[in-house]
C-alpha cells in the first residue's frame, strides 16, 4: 500500500527486540566497539540497545547503531583500570525504521 505522509522522516516501524549477546572483554579505561549478528537490521535503522540485566561494574553502552545490514554494532564503555567484560545474555534493542529514504536532511 502506497505511503499517504509527507516524506519528513516519519517511522514506519518501532520495533522492541530481544537477541542473546555475548560480548568480548573490554581494554582498560577506553570505549570499544563490537559487532553482533542481527538478522533483519537495516544500514538506516535507528537503535538503542540496554542490557536487560546488571550490567557489569564499570561497564557502560556509550552508543549503538547498524555499522552495515544485519550487523549491529555496540560502543561499550570501560571505567575502571581493568578488562571488565560486559554482561552476556538478552540485550533490549529498540529499533526505529524510517519510511522513506533518503532522509531529510532539516526539521522542516
Amino acid at each position: 500500500m502506497p505511503s499517504t505522509t509527507l516524506s519528513r522522516g516519519n517511522v514506519l516501524t518501532n520495533l522492541l527486540i530481544g537477541p542473546s549477546l555475548t560480548p568480548t572483554a573490554l581494554t582498560a579505561s577506553t570505549t570499544t566497539a563490537q559487532n553482533f549478528t542481527v538478522p533483519g537490521l537495516l544500514l538506516l535503522d535507528c537503535v538503542t540497545a540496554s542490557y536487560n540485566g546488571a550490567q557489569t561494574a564499570g561497564v557502560g553502552i556509550g552508543n549503538s547503531y547498524v555499522s552495515a545490514a544485519n550487523v549491529l554494532t555496540i560502543v561499550f564503555t570501560n571505567s575502571t583500570a581493568g578488562t571488565p567484560t560486559p554482561g552476556a545474555g538478552i540485550y533490549l534493542l529498540e529499533i526505529n525504521r524510517a519510511e522513506s529514504t533518503p532522509l531529510p536532511t532539516n526539521a522542516t
